[in-house]
This record gives C-alpha cells, sequence and structure tokens, in this order.
C-alpha cells in the first residue's frame, strides 16, 4: 500500500473514531493522561497494521486495538486497575433548558452512576461502556473484547447487576 493510500485510507476509516476510542480509554484507564497514551498508543498500532484491515466495521477494529493497548498499558505498569475517576463534564454539557434545581439534581445523579461504574471490575466496565455508552451490538462488542458472545451477555449481565447494587449503596449512604 503506497503512502498516500495508506494515510487517505486512515484518516477516511480510523480518525473519525477518535471520540469513541478515547471514550472507552478514560473509562477503562480511570484518567485523562493515561487515556491519552492509550489512544495515541493504538492510533500508532493502527496505523502501522493498516494493511491488515480487509474492510468492515473500522470503529470495532479499533476499538480492539484501544481495548489491546489498555492491557498492555496495565502489563507495563504492573498496575490492577488505575483509581481516577472519569469526568463525565468532558464529555457532556448541562441542559440549558432545565431549571438550577433540575441541574442540581441530574448532576448528582450522573455523578453517582458515573463512580459507580468507576468501581465496577474493568472486564464489566469495559462491556457495559462498549454497550450503553457506545450503542454496540453483543456481536461487536464480542469481536472488540475477543470472547465469545456468551460470555459478553453474562458480563453485561453481571455488570448491570453490580451496577445496580453500587448505586443502590449509594442511595443508602446518602
Amino acid at each position: 500500500m503506497e503512502e498516500q493510500d495508506k494515510l487517505a485510507r486512515f484518516e477516511q476509516s480510523i480518525l473519525p473514531h477518535m471520540n469513541a476510542a478515547y471514550n472507552l480509554a478514560r473509562w477503562l484507564a480511570g484518567n485523562d493522561p493515561d487515556a491519552q497514551d492509550i489512544v495515541q498508543e493504538a492510533y500508532l498500532r493502527a496505523f502501522k497494521f493498516l494493511s491488515g484491515f480487509r474492510g468492515g466495521d473500522s470503529r470495532s477494529w479499533l476499538l480492539r486495538i484501544v481495548r489491546n493497548a489498555f492491557y498492555d498499558f496495565l502489563k507495563r505498569n504492573r498496575r490492577e486497575e488505575t483509581g481516577t475517576e472519569f469526568d463525565e463534564e468532558l464529555h457532556s454539557g448541562p441542559d440549558e433548558t432545565e431549571g438550577p434545581g433540575a441541574l442540581l439534581i441530574e448532576k448528582a445523579d450522573h455523578e453517582l452512576v458515573r463512580e459507580a461504574i468507576a468501581e465496577l471490575p474493568v472486564e464489566f466496565r469495559e462491556i457495559l461502556v462498549l454497550r450503553e455508552l457506545e450503542g454496540f451490538s453483543y456481536k461487536e462488542i464480542a469481536d472488540v473484547a475477543d470472547v465469545p458472545l456468551g460470555t459478553v451477555m453474562s458480563r453485561l449481565a453481571r455488570a448491570r447487576e453490580h451496577l445496580r447494587r453500587l448505586v443502590i449503596q449509594r442511595l443508602e449512604v446518602k
């Protein structure tokens, strides 16, 4: 593949998914600097191995690379999981049409759920983020996570149940 063609193909099929790549890396890593490093590494890998991409869903292909880059990052840094939490405000702003009271309640609810998601074990968190935040199908998640479809379904069910318990615990404390 000629360098100009490779660059054009990369810009057309891979670059548009940078937000999804960052979102997944941010939820997995738990902090902005590590997520940026992971996405940068993933994009370098994607460019290097673009000739191996035979078409199809470029977003799934890229997010699989992001996921692998995250696990390589963990191995290099010998960490179980990171502890810094995801900042929801980086990805969405408040709805200006609501009053201040409703915004405060909504922000508290988002914060509660965000904190609970950040506490999930990484294998549950990645499946939940891909399904609920990125809108992936079960098959796409299976491809990205490199696990059987049944594993996706069971991890998602467990993630939702674990998340439900965490949210209930947090509500009881408040």
